[in-house]
Protein backbone atom coordinates (compact mmCIF):
# COMPACT_ATOMS: atom_id res chain seq x y z
CA UNK A 1 0.00 0.00 0.00
CA UNK A 2 1.12 3.92 -0.66
CA UNK A 3 0.47 6.05 1.91
CA UNK A 4 0.43 9.69 1.20
CA UNK A 5 1.41 10.99 4.27
CA UNK A 6 -1.48 14.28 5.72
CA UNK A 7 -0.28 16.59 8.20
CA UNK A 8 -1.96 19.29 7.17
CA UNK A 9 0.39 20.75 4.19
CA UNK A 10 0.08 19.06 0.70
CA UNK A 11 -2.61 18.36 -2.41
CA UNK A 12 -2.68 14.43 -0.65
CA UNK A 13 -6.06 13.96 -2.87
CA UNK A 14 -4.13 14.54 -6.47
CA UNK A 15 -1.42 11.83 -5.34
CA UNK A 16 -4.19 9.81 -4.49
CA UNK A 17 -6.21 10.23 -7.40
CA UNK A 18 -3.48 9.71 -9.82
CA UNK A 19 -2.90 6.01 -8.32
CA UNK A 20 -6.10 5.34 -8.24
CA UNK A 21 -5.81 6.00 -11.90
CA UNK A 22 -3.57 3.83 -11.95
CA UNK A 23 -5.19 0.83 -9.94
CA UNK A 24 -2.57 0.69 -7.47
CA UNK A 25 -3.76 0.54 -3.67
CA UNK A 26 -3.29 3.84 -1.43
CA UNK A 27 -4.79 5.60 1.31
CA UNK A 28 -4.14 9.14 2.94
CA UNK A 29 -2.90 8.57 6.59
CA UNK A 30 -2.82 10.94 9.42
CA UNK A 31 -2.00 7.60 12.47
CA UNK A 32 0.74 5.78 13.50
CA UNK A 33 -1.45 2.59 12.16
CA UNK A 34 -2.02 3.12 9.25
CA UNK A 35 1.46 4.73 8.68
CA UNK A 36 3.01 1.39 9.41
CA UNK A 37 0.83 -0.86 6.63
CA UNK A 38 2.92 0.93 4.14
CA UNK A 39 5.14 -0.29 1.91
CA UNK A 40 5.76 2.68 0.09
CA UNK A 41 5.43 6.43 1.67
CA UNK A 42 4.86 9.32 0.23
CA UNK A 43 5.96 13.23 2.18
CA UNK A 44 4.00 16.16 0.53
CA UNK A 45 4.47 19.60 1.00
CA UNK A 46 4.06 23.49 0.59
CA UNK A 47 5.02 26.29 1.98
CA UNK A 48 7.54 27.22 4.79
CA UNK A 49 9.84 24.83 5.59
CA UNK A 50 9.60 25.30 9.75
CA UNK A 51 5.57 25.36 9.78
CA UNK A 52 5.84 21.92 7.48
CA UNK A 53 8.41 20.62 9.83
CA UNK A 54 6.28 21.74 13.00
CA UNK A 55 3.35 20.43 11.21
CA UNK A 56 4.70 16.98 11.32
CA UNK A 57 6.12 16.99 15.08
CA UNK A 58 2.36 18.11 16.13
CA UNK A 59 1.11 15.31 13.97
CA UNK A 60 2.74 12.69 15.90
CA UNK A 61 3.57 10.91 12.93
CA UNK A 62 7.29 11.65 12.82
CA UNK A 63 8.72 8.54 14.92
CA UNK A 64 6.38 6.24 12.79
CA UNK A 65 8.07 7.60 9.74
CA UNK A 66 11.49 7.39 11.30
CA UNK A 67 10.85 3.66 12.29
CA UNK A 68 9.60 2.94 8.58
CA UNK A 69 12.16 4.59 6.39
CA UNK A 70 15.34 4.50 9.05
CA UNK A 71 14.41 0.85 10.02
CA UNK A 72 12.21 -1.19 8.10
CA UNK A 73 13.50 0.59 4.66
CA UNK A 74 10.22 1.32 3.13
CA UNK A 75 10.83 3.51 -0.07
CA UNK A 76 9.93 7.21 0.99
CA UNK A 77 9.34 10.18 -1.61
CA UNK A 78 9.39 13.66 -0.46
CA UNK A 79 7.59 16.26 -2.22
CA UNK A 80 8.58 19.91 -3.26
CA UNK A 81 8.79 21.11 0.69
CA UNK A 82 8.76 17.80 1.80
CA UNK A 83 12.16 16.85 -0.44
CA UNK A 84 13.40 20.16 1.29
CA UNK A 85 12.11 18.06 5.10
CA UNK A 86 15.19 15.22 4.34
CA UNK A 87 17.95 17.46 4.51
CA UNK A 88 20.02 18.97 8.15
CA UNK A 89 18.84 22.48 7.95
CA UNK A 90 17.36 25.15 5.85
CA UNK A 91 17.66 28.95 5.11
CA UNK A 92 14.53 29.54 5.77
CA UNK A 93 14.24 28.58 9.12
CA UNK A 94 15.28 27.40 12.05
CA UNK A 95 13.77 24.01 12.82
CA UNK A 96 16.16 21.13 11.63
CA UNK A 97 15.15 18.68 8.82
CA UNK A 98 14.71 14.79 9.45
CA UNK A 99 18.30 14.69 8.36
CA UNK A 100 17.78 11.63 5.96
CA UNK A 101 19.74 12.71 3.37
CA UNK A 102 22.74 15.22 4.18
CA UNK A 103 22.33 18.74 3.15
CA UNK A 104 21.28 21.95 3.43
CA UNK A 105 18.07 24.00 1.56
CA UNK A 106 19.29 27.56 0.50
CA UNK A 107 17.53 30.40 -1.30
CA UNK A 108 17.24 30.81 -5.22
CA UNK A 109 19.62 33.68 -6.06
CA UNK A 110 17.07 36.50 -7.55
CA UNK A 111 17.81 38.07 -10.55
CA UNK A 112 21.41 36.21 -10.92
CA UNK A 113 22.32 35.55 -14.04
CA UNK A 114 19.82 38.63 -14.98
CA UNK A 115 16.61 39.66 -13.85
CA UNK A 116 14.71 37.66 -15.56
CA UNK A 117 14.98 34.99 -12.72
CA UNK A 118 12.65 35.66 -10.63
CA UNK A 119 12.21 34.29 -7.55
CA UNK A 120 9.83 31.81 -6.89
CA UNK A 121 10.79 29.88 -9.86
CA UNK A 122 7.43 29.26 -11.28
CA UNK A 123 6.35 26.85 -14.26
CA UNK A 124 7.62 24.30 -16.13
CA UNK A 125 10.98 22.97 -17.04
CA UNK A 126 13.00 20.30 -18.06
CA UNK A 127 14.81 17.69 -15.63
CA UNK A 128 17.55 15.76 -16.54
CA UNK A 129 19.03 12.93 -14.92
CA UNK A 130 22.69 12.57 -13.78
CA UNK A 131 22.77 8.88 -13.15
CA UNK A 132 20.42 5.86 -13.94
CA UNK A 133 17.54 5.12 -11.26
CA UNK A 134 14.23 3.94 -11.22
CA UNK A 135 12.59 6.43 -10.63
CA UNK A 136 13.15 8.35 -13.72
CA UNK A 137 12.55 5.09 -16.10
CA UNK A 138 11.31 6.06 -19.25
CA UNK A 139 11.69 9.93 -18.37
CA UNK A 140 15.58 10.51 -19.41
CA UNK A 141 14.69 12.59 -22.74
CA UNK A 142 12.68 15.45 -22.55
CA UNK A 143 10.80 14.96 -19.58
CA UNK A 144 9.00 18.51 -18.21
CA UNK A 145 8.03 19.18 -14.72
CA UNK A 146 6.15 21.81 -12.80
CA UNK A 147 7.96 23.89 -10.38
CA UNK A 148 6.76 26.10 -7.58
CA UNK A 149 9.52 26.92 -5.04
CA UNK A 150 11.76 29.58 -3.24
CA UNK A 151 14.48 27.30 -2.09
CA UNK A 152 16.59 24.14 -3.41
CA UNK A 153 18.43 21.33 -1.85
CA UNK A 154 21.86 21.88 -1.96
CA UNK A 155 23.24 17.94 -1.30
CA UNK A 156 26.02 17.22 0.82
CA UNK A 157 27.06 14.37 -1.52
CA UNK A 158 26.96 14.48 -5.42
CA UNK A 159 26.30 10.90 -5.17
CA UNK A 160 23.14 11.69 -3.44
CA UNK A 161 21.54 13.77 -6.75
CA UNK A 162 19.33 12.30 -9.19
CA UNK A 163 18.63 14.80 -11.07
CA UNK A 164 18.91 18.47 -12.24
CA UNK A 165 17.05 21.54 -13.52
CA UNK A 166 19.06 24.75 -14.69
CA UNK A 167 17.36 28.05 -13.54
CA UNK A 168 20.07 30.88 -13.62
CA UNK A 169 22.11 27.64 -11.88
CA UNK A 170 21.66 24.31 -12.13
CA UNK A 171 20.60 22.58 -8.86
CA UNK A 172 19.07 19.35 -7.66
CA UNK A 173 15.56 18.79 -8.82
CA UNK A 174 16.30 15.04 -7.71
CA UNK A 175 17.51 13.21 -4.61
CA UNK A 176 18.53 9.55 -3.09
CA UNK A 177 20.21 8.41 -0.67
CA UNK A 178 19.17 4.61 -0.21
CA UNK A 179 15.51 4.22 0.24
CA UNK A 180 14.73 8.05 0.71
CA UNK A 181 14.21 9.75 -2.55
CA UNK A 182 12.97 13.30 -2.92
CA UNK A 183 11.82 15.65 -5.82
CA UNK A 184 11.53 19.55 -5.85
CA UNK A 185 9.01 19.67 -8.51
CA UNK A 186 5.07 18.55 -8.36
CA UNK A 187 4.81 15.75 -9.93
CA UNK A 188 1.62 14.97 -9.33
CA UNK A 189 0.43 18.53 -11.62
CA UNK A 190 3.27 17.61 -13.94
CA UNK A 191 0.69 15.31 -16.38
CA UNK A 192 1.80 12.40 -18.11
CA UNK A 193 5.52 12.81 -16.59
CA UNK A 194 4.23 13.09 -13.31
CA UNK A 195 2.19 10.50 -13.66
CA UNK A 196 5.18 7.82 -15.31
CA UNK A 197 7.36 8.71 -12.07
CA UNK A 198 4.51 8.48 -9.55
CA UNK A 199 3.91 5.05 -11.14
CA UNK A 200 7.56 4.08 -11.07
CA UNK A 201 8.11 4.97 -7.21
CA UNK A 202 5.47 2.55 -6.69
CA UNK A 203 7.94 -0.20 -8.40
CA UNK A 204 11.16 0.74 -6.75
CA UNK A 205 12.75 -2.02 -5.19
CA UNK A 206 12.13 -1.50 -1.29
Amino acid sequence: MIAVVDYGLGNVRAFQNVYERLNLQVSIVSSRGDLMKADRIIVPGVGAFDDAMSRLERSGMRPALEECVLERRVPVLGVCVGMQMLGDTSEEGCLGGLGWVHGRVKRLPAGSPGPSMCVPHMGWDEVSTVREDGLFAGLTLGARFYFLHSYYFEAESEDSIIAVTKYGQDFACAIRAANVYGVQFHPEKSHAWGVRLLENFARVAG
